[in-house]
């Protein structure tokens, strides 16, 4: 059987996130930079100072001294001192980083102080999962957790520093913690998170995200998830559809193509092993339904994941 039952924890276990840190941006006077969209997960600290998040198509964010921020798959952003700088491209900006830092303005002056990275994640299910991420995750300074993502950012740029036996494996398992803190401040947050997130946190549905994430295998009937949310089938299903996006028997099928791509990749199981572990009465019924979803047989992801992971691709600017 495949899946925790906790859908946090078996997402986290398949994106398996390494981060990536960034220059550090030491900023005086007015300034702006404009980035381009990304396909990554960005994380960013204030340090020092304020500045304002201005996502495309979404009011501007006042980020104070102290404050956090996750970006999940953002759309072109602009990072300030006021709305009024003329903003300018931030790449060649990062590309003139000496010794891990980038300063406008007057060295000897400092307003503003940013640290940031971001994290990549396994190929094969980055684009299926990472949709169900927040656009913005904010953690204020004043927020308990702050302390504690502090001091794991300062464990991070700690292990970056050292050459030390282990330092990957140390790395990617801070990575792994300070992004679930992450999702849990925004999970637990003031205002209702939406989408997959705010889905876990609902009594019903959750449930029945769960009992899903428990035993992907299982022949769950609307009927089965709809009774152990204590719903009846037809408002469970449009509540369902409502938050998560999907119906529930779709989720549970994209649900078991995510577990599916992770072990081909790995190559954990057989192919016939595989199609019974994730619910299957048949490797042809399994292979049918994986071409359907992903748009190539079992065979052949495996054979062009193995490849891949042969060959990871550097994922930095």
């Amino acid at each position: 059987m495949l899946g925790s039952g906790d859908p946090i924890t078996d997402a986290i276990g398949l994106l398996r996130p390494r981060v990536l840190l960034d220059p550090g941006l030491r900023t005086a006077g007015a300034w702006a930079l404009r980035f381009d969209q990304s396909s990554h997960v960005r994380l960013g600290i204030v340090a020092r100072g304020t500045c304002r998040l201005t996502l495309d198509g979404h009011k501007p964010v006042l980020l104070e001294e102290g404050d956090f921020y996750l970006l999940g798959n953002p759309p072109p952003y602009i990072l300030g001192s006021t709305l009024s700088a003329p903003p300018r491209p931030a790449k060649p900006v990062w590309d003139s980083a000496r010794d891990g830092v980038v300063r406008i303005g007057p060295e000897d002056e400092e307003d503003t102080y940013l640290c940031g990275g971001h994290f990549s994640f396994a190929d094969t299910n980055a684009p299926v999962l990472a949709q169900a991420l927040p656009l913005l995750v904010l953690v204020r300074a004043a927020d308990p957790r702050g302390k504690l993502l502090a001091h794991l950012c300062e464990l991070l740029l700690a292990e970056t520093r050292t050459a030390a036996a282990g330092s990957a494996l140390v790395l990617n398992h801070l990575a792994q913690v300070l992004f679930v803190h992450m999702l849990r401040a925004h999970a637990e947050g003031a205002e209702r998170p939406t989408g997959w997130l705010g889905a876990l946190n609902d009594d019903a549905i959750g449930a029945a995200l769960r009992a899903m994430h428990a035993d992907a295998a299982h022949p769950w009937t609307l009927q089965e998830l709809a009774g152990i949310s204590r719903m009846s089938r037809s408002a469970f299903a449009a509540s369902f559809k409502n938050q998560v996006g999907t119906t529930p028997l779709d989720y549970l099928i994209q649900w078991r193509m995510s577990l599916a791509r992770d072990a081909l990749s790995r190559g954990t199981r057989t192919i016939s092993e595989l199609a019974f572990a994730i619910g299957y009465k048949s490797e042809s019924a399994f292979s049918t339904a994986f071409r359907r979803v992903v748009g190539c047989s079992p065979k052949q992801f495996r054979e062009t994941s193995t490849h891949a992971v042969n060959d990871l691709p550097d994922h930095g600017h």
